[in-house]
């Protein structure tokens, strides 16, 4: 649905994609990570047809998103920082998503209204930045879109709004088939709602792959044992990071799990238990590789 091709964008001197690839399927929830700077926002800016690439292909559903404004109908984008007209009410701005989104189901936003209660005669702007989401959620839900893009999505939401959208998003994809891209620094939410995740560190795609099959190729051991075999632990290739607390030795191994688990425990541990990793510890550990500097402080 979503197919990035060798995207360069620069900015005078500084380049923030550097040949990026993303593949997003149609019906996937894809969660876009990576530091600070890495060229999450300037993509999404791509994607929504803010930004016109450098070189490289942009499509979505096999189209090229720039100025093409019947494929624009199709995409729907809720930012970190939503913008609404100073004067409008909740009922006008509903008005005006109206008049220039052809899918935009009447009904259903009646029904959203019933969810998020808020007044209709409110004015938008004067809400509070979780209220203002809110909005943007009903918005862009009733418009009933192929494609939507979210940037820090939840911030903002108090914990029960959050649910009911996460629920509401899955719904769409469920019944509609709606594809999502989702960009957040926060990991345990994309860990609920996404289905394939890509990472990205300084402009381009440095890991694209489905949650599960990320999670299940790197994972954390923790072992003792009666000696110190800690040269010979790192000496693996499949050990990408050692730590110790006393006579604990934790070690993040990528590969597949029970060929690993033997060499290890070809030591005769004492102790000797696997621990799955949260996404956020895999995208510590993935950058930290790569020379970031953080994750390394971290690790």
């Amino acid at each position: 649905m979503i197919k990035t091709t060798d995207v360069i964008k620069t900015f005078g001197g500084f380049t923030a994609l550097n040949g990026l690839n993303l593949n997003v399927p149609k019906g996937c929830v894809y969660g876009l990570v990576g530091p600070n700077g890495a060229g999450k926002t300037t993509i999404i800016k791509h994607l929504t047809g803010v930004y016109r690439q450098d070189k490289g292909e942009i499509l979505i559903d096999g189209k090229s998103v720039y100025e093409k404004p019947p494929l624009k109908q199709e995409i729907q984008y809720i930012s970190d920082d939503v913008f609404y007209f100073n004067t409008f009410s909740l009922k006008e701005t509903a008005a005006f998503y109206k008049s220039i989104y052809k899918n935009f189901d009447s009904e259903r936003y009646e029904k959203l209204k019933e969810i998020f209660k808020i007044d209709e005669k409110r004015r938008v702007n004067s809400l509070s930045k979780g209220m203002k989401k809110q909005v943007a959620f009903m918005m862009a839900l009733s418009s009933k879109p192929e494609v939507l893009i979210l940037d820090e999505p939840l911030d903002g939401l108090d914990p029960v709004m959050r649910r009911n959208v996460i629920k509401l998003i899955n719904q769409d994809v469920y019944d509609r088939e709606m594809t999502v891209l989702i960009s957040s620094h926060n990991l345990r939410e994309l860990e609920d709602l996404c289905d394939r995740i890509g990472i990205m560190h300084r402009g381009k795609m440095v890991l694209e792959r489905a949650l599960d099959d990320l999670k299940s190729n790197i994972f954390k051991i923790q072992a003792a044992f009666d000696e110190d075999i800690d040269d010979k632990l790192s000496a693996m290739p499949e050990v990408m990071n050692l730590s110790k607390l006393g006579s604990v030795r934790t070690l993040i191994v990528r590969g597949e799990m029970e060929p690993v688990s033997e060499k290890i425990k070809a030591y005769n541990p004492k102790i000797f238990d696997i621990v799955n990793l949260t996404l956020e510890e895999i995208f510590i550990y993935e950058l930290g590789g790569m020379g970031y500097e953080l994750a390394e402080q971290i690790l």
